[in-house]
């Protein structure tokens, strides 16, 4: 099987000096890191490493094993194992990167995993361009994804990881997009970086354990860190950096208590298409607001420091709040838009009697509200011929995929099955998207 990206450059194949090279600045610039040692990446920064990631842009990764033996017999093993890999990598990073960047850049495993979606950093880098924004120092930059967007919005960027195999592949991915003039790229422990030669200051800490402070390394480790101090390097010594700076954006994870936020600092929480993606701590901004960002749409809400809505009985309508909304507790700021209140005081379900547009929750029409009970759930779904069932779930024990194998749902019909709680009692409420 094909093994990571560490095969060194082997000499070329006599025929190789025929053939043109499509690529020779990122074949120079990649042959040697700036660690002084040979760099993984060169092998594929060559006409014949170019001509097989092409060549593997859609293969089959359950064939992998008749394609290297058939490849190795005309290429050597290092650069076929090492074409296998980022190939297999940039499938992967088409849901992050879309195909026209993906099959142009270079990943390294962790790169693909952590890395900021296109769209999320974007958006971020819009925020700087609108903040006036002229040069950012973006520390722990991994593959370069956010230093791409940031350079894509017309701002240069010094960007930085400690390590070597990490900051060729951001190098790489710089020339390989046409954005080296506006990306430079700095092999160094951020910790020991100045950056008072950039009005703003971008950290994206690593979160996951068994990396070194500053860098992204190619291996990887053995879990995701939820302790802010236990970043890589940690949130207190990024939030010193902010400081420095005349804005900053510190990356964090989305579950960060919020007593841990500081106060100088504004919180964005970004989901796209309904999935939480990250939280930002700007600095520069606006101190203490909390604010959910909504992508693709970019709808913003920004709180304002409402109460917790009342609880009331269940309405005709139930509405599910963004996750963003959720994790940044703006749902009061969503109920009172919706004229609603909450099923249960401890539960992110808003019920209202109308229906309202709202990009920040799902509306769906409740037809059905009876106490949990597996029995009569099953029956009323067996009379209503419910084949396609989906199940969501807030405040319940039972999982969907259990309740799913209990009640056997078959038929024509549709539904929609909350189990949840309403003023404290286990309940199940039944009902379908509503289009407002």
């Amino acid at each position: 099987m094909a093994s990571h990206l560490v095969s060194a450059a082997r000499p070329r194949r006599p025929d190789s000096a025929a053939r043109p090279r499509t690529v020779p600045r990122l074949a120079d610039n990649g042959r040697v890191n700036d660690a002084g040692s040979p760099s993984p990446l060169a092998p594929l920064l060559t006409h014949e490493g170019q001509a097989l990631l092409a060549a593997l842009r859609d293969y089959d990764p359950g064939q992998e094993l008749a394609i290297a033996t058939r490849l190795r017999r005309d290429h050597p093993a290092e650069l076929v194992s090492a074409a296998l890999t980022q190939a297999r990598l940039r499938q992967r990073a088409v849901a992050k990167f879309g195909a026209e960047d993906a099959y142009r850049m270079y990943f390294t495993p962790n790169g693909v995993e952590q890395s900021t979606r296109a769209s999320v950093a974007a958006h971020r880098a819009a925020r700087f361009a609108e903040l006036g924004v002229r040069s950012v120092a973006d520390l722990c930059c991994g593959i370069g994804g956010d230093a791409i967007a940031l350079a894509r919005a017309g701002i240069p960027v010094l960007a930085v990881d400690r390590d070597p195999f990490t900051a060729d592949v951001a190098r790489a991915n710089a020339e390989a997009l046409g954005l080296a003039p506006l990306i430079e790229v700095r092999r160094a422990d951020v910790t020991e970086v100045d950056t008072s030669a950039h009005d703003a200051v971008f950290v994206d800490p690593a979160r996951r354990a068994g990396r070194p402070g500053g860098g992204r390394g190619p291996k990887g480790g053995s879990g995701r860190i939820f302790d802010p101090e236990a970043y890589s390097p940690p949130l207190s010594w990024a939030v010193g950096a902010a400081r420095t700076a005349r804005f900053a954006a510190l990356k964090i994870a989305p579950g960060i208590p919020h007593e841990a936020i500081p106060e100088e600092a504004e919180a964005e929480w970004i989901s796209d298409h309904g999935d939480v993606k990250e939280a930002v701590l700007w600095f520069g901004t606006a101190p203490g607001a909390r604010r959910a960002t909504l992508l693709p749409s970019g709808a913003p809400l920004v709180g304002r420091g409402l109460p917790d809505p009342r609880v009331r009985r269940t309405g005709r309508y139930l509405y599910e709040p963004d996750g963003a909304v959720i994790r940044a507790h703006l749902v009061a700021e969503v109920a009172e838009e919706l004229d609603g209140g909450l099923l249960d005081g401890t539960i992110a379900y808003i019920t209202a009697d109308e229906l309202r547009p709202t990009p920040y929750a799902t509306a769906y029409e409740i037809t059905d509200e009876l106490p949990f009970n597996l029995k009569k759930l099953k029956a009323l779904l067996r009379e209503r011929e419910v084949g396609t069932l989906t199940v969501k779930k807030r405040g319940s024990a039972v999982e969907p995929e259990e309740l799913r194998r209990k009640v056997k749902p078959s038929g024509p019909n549709a539904a929609t099955v909350f189990l949840t709680r309403v003023a404290g009692a286990p309940t199940v409420l039944i009902g379908a998207p509503a289009d407002a």
